[in-house]
């Protein structure tokens, strides 16, 4: 079940002795699509790197995961269907043919994007993506791009927010989609989708 406002989230609980240890947000999504490709059940990830981990204040304490001081955290993650293939994303979606010119698409399941704080309000367990859609101005990308570290690029009045269950995003031309940090394809058509309490973490 998703959190609620006010609730506390998780429970206390060790990684169990199934669960695989994951350095990178890149390294989780390649075991989702490998489950959900078998139709297996996703495995229990121990969080030690990464923007997810990052998101859900993640130490890398290994030993700490193997503890009882480790939390069990129920989290979500995005389904793709991108140009009628299915894939599956932990921490973000971004679609751009640059940084510097052109419409870039950024949906997030995790708070940061590396050193960027995108998403400052974003949860991965509410049951919603959180979606910034913008094509800025040189200048405007230049202030943007400063302030992502802090999380104080928006609001702006050239970034579309919304934080929504599923979207569909067309393209004008084939646009270059990154999943957990990882160019996969090129695509014209996106329909993303949150899958909620899909996947157990711990930190």
């Amino acid at each position: 079940m998703t959190i609620e406002k006010f609730q506390p989230w998780g429970s206390p609980g060790a990684l169990p002795d199934d669960g695989v240890l994951v350095r990178s947000d890149a390294q989780a999504r390649s075991l989702v699509e490998a489950a959900r490709r078998a139709g297996d059940a996703l495995p229990a990830l121990g969080l030690v790197a990464g923007d997810l981990c990052r998101t859900v204040g993640g130490t890398g304490d290994l030993d700490r995961l193997r503890s009882d001081a480790a939390m069990r955290l129920p989290t979500d993650i995005g389904s793709v269907l991108i140009d009628g293939h299915q894939h599956w994303f932990v921490a973000h979606l971004v679609a751009r043919r640059s940084w510097w010119r052109g419409r870039v698409l950024a949906v997030m399941n995790a708070q940061w994007i590396g050193a960027w704080d995108v998403a400052p309000k974003s949860h991965p367990n509410d049951g919603l993506l959180d979606v910034f859609d913008g094509d800025l101005g040189f200048d405007d990308r230049l202030k943007v791009r400063s302030r992502l570290p802090t999380g104080t690029h928006v609001p702006h009045p050239g970034i579309a927010q919304s934080r929504v269950p599923a979207l569909q995003v067309e393209f004008d031309r084939p646009t270059p989609v990154w999943l957990d940090g990882e160019r996969v394809v090129s695509a014209r058509t996106l329909a993303i989708r949150v899958e909620p309490d899909a996947l157990t973490c711990f930190v």
